[in-house]
This record gives C-alpha cells, structure tokens and sequence, in this order.
C-alpha cells in the first residue's frame, strides 16, 4: 500500500496490489470486492458547474461511472444510472446520490437494444424535464488469448455493448441536447495501444475514439459538443470480474505511476468535459492513464 493522492482518499492508502476476487460474473459486483473501489472524494464539496442539471450515465451504478455520478450530483445534477443487473450496486448508488441532494433514476437492462436505450432516454425526459449530458460509460470484455478463438457471438456482442449502445444512446438523445449539451464518450488506452488479449474489446474502443470525433463534427453546429475520456488501468468490478488473478493483482504496475487509479481519480475528467469550463474543447479524448507506457 502507499499512500499517493492523501488529498482525494483523507490519507488512506491506494492500494498497489489487489487479493484474489470472487466474482458472480460480468459486468461484476462492486459490493464484493476487496477491496472497495474508491467512488467519492470526501473533500470535494462542489461548486455548482452542472447546477439543476440532468445526465444520463451507462453503468452507472458502480466504477467510474458511479464515481462520476456521485461527483457530478455534489455539483448540482440530477442523474439517471443506466446498469445491466447489478441491483445491490445501483440501488446503493442510487441512495447516495439522493443523500447529496439530488434526484436520481435506474434503469435496468440491455444497452445493446435500441428500444431499451429510447425507453431510458423518454422517461429520463418525462421525469426530469431536460437531458444536458449523456455519459456513455458501460462497457464489455472478455479476455481471450487465443484470437482465433474468438467467436462472431462474443465479437458481436462486445461491440452491441461498446459501440452500438453509443450510437443509440447519441441518437436519442440528440433531439433533447441544447446548445451547450455535451456528449462524453468512454474509449480507453487499449484503443491506441495493441493488446493481444482483448482484441475485439480494443477493436470496439478504437472505433468509440473514431465515432467521437465524427459525431463532434455532426453536432457542433448545433452548440452541442462530443467528446471523450481514455481510462488507463482502473480498480472497477469490470476488472475483477474479466481478467484472471495474475493480471489484476498487479494491476496498473505498468504504469509510471505503479499502480491503478481509483474510479475517483477518473471521474473529474468527465466533469471538466461536461461544464463549460472545457467550452472550447471539441472532439477531442483525455487520455487518464497514469502515463503507461511512457518511457517503454
């Protein structure tokens, strides 16, 4: 353990090495997991950048898509978490978002259908009035060393969840979005860096990175700006349930840093996109990555 970044955790230490994780399945519990993910950063008090306004965050209900929840309700939003099945997770989200103050909406189901990603855009709408942002957050992988081994189910499935819900998520939103809506893609390191391992997963964030930046051309002209956020190594449910033990024991010890970050230290990338602070910052993606591969 060290104790790197005291200011975001109050002195705890990040953790450099992680136990053996027991895991359900995928997308994975965060609840279960040794340790907890860090989501909340007790010392931000907010500031009011997103005040009354609404998001709408796929896998929302843990990792950093939580840790942008719960950062972006301190700062004014109202939020509807959008999760596959992980019930416990979303409703423990769900409570601490309401503690901050603000409104809060599930949704439970597969993003990889079209009419479930219109059906969470409309209530979302009836509920609360208005759409500002739409994090397009969840996301799916499957470890497969062997790329011939990958089948055309698997292939297709990864990009439902990974691309295809982007596109739908963007189309039924955009019709809400004013002039000053934002739209933040996740892609992630593994879209410029080659991993064996997962290559449909990297396919599928290789095209995210390509769909951000022709969506920011499509809708600017509108006042509406796309971009997205690269994630490094990040300590989240999806990783403890989609690597073997010997990978994400030592997670992020490729990193200058020679660690993980914490879904908390992910989340503040979002919201700089999300306000207006970022108000000249079009079709671009944030790489947060704890420099890996820097100096390789």
């Amino acid at each position: 353990m060290r104790s790197y970044y005291g200011h975001i955790t109050k002195c705890e230490a990040l953790p450099l090495e992680f136990p053996l994780q027991d895991q359900p399945g995928q997308p994975g519990i965060e609840s279960v997991m040794i340790p907890r993910p860090v989501s909340e950063n007790p010392l931000h008090y907010g500031t009011r950048k997103l005040r009354d306004k609404v998001a709408i965050i796929t896998g929302g209900d843990s990792g950093i898509g939580r840790a942008v929840a719960y950062l972006f309700a301190k700062e004014g939003a109202d939020i509807a978490v959008v999760y596959l099945n992980e019930h416990s997770d979303a409703m423990e989200t769900k409570e601490r978002i309401r503690q901050l103050g603000r409104r809060c909406l599930t949704f439970a189901g597969d993003i990889g259908s079209e009419s479930f990603c219109q059906q969470v855009v409309q209530q979302t709408v009836a509920e609360f009035g208005r759409i500002d942002t739409l994090i397009n957050n969840a996301g799916e992988l499957h470890v497969s060393l062997n790329f011939e081994q990958l089948s055309a189910e698997q292939l297709e499935r990864t990009f439902k969840t990974n691309v295809f819900s982007y596109f739908y998520f963007a189309k039924a939103v955009a019709p809400h979005l004013k002039a000053g809506g934002t739209i933040i893609n996740t892609s992630s390191i593994a879209a410029v860096e080659g991993f064996p391992g997962f290559v449909d997963y990297s396919a599928s964030k290789g095209a995210v990175s390509a769909f951000t930046r022709a969506l920011a051309v499509s809708l600017i002209p509108r006042g509406i700006r796309v971009n997205a956020v690269a994630p490094g190594t990040v300590w989240t449910p999806l990783t403890a349930s989609s690597y073997p033990p010997e990978v994400y024991q030592t997670y992020g010890s490729i990193t200058l840093v020679k660690r993980s970050a914490q879904p908390v230290e992910i989340a503040p990338a979002y919201l700089y996109l999300a306000s207006g602070d970022s108000s000249y910052v079009v079709g671009q993606t944030i790489h947060v990555n704890g420099g890996a591969f820097l100096g390789n």
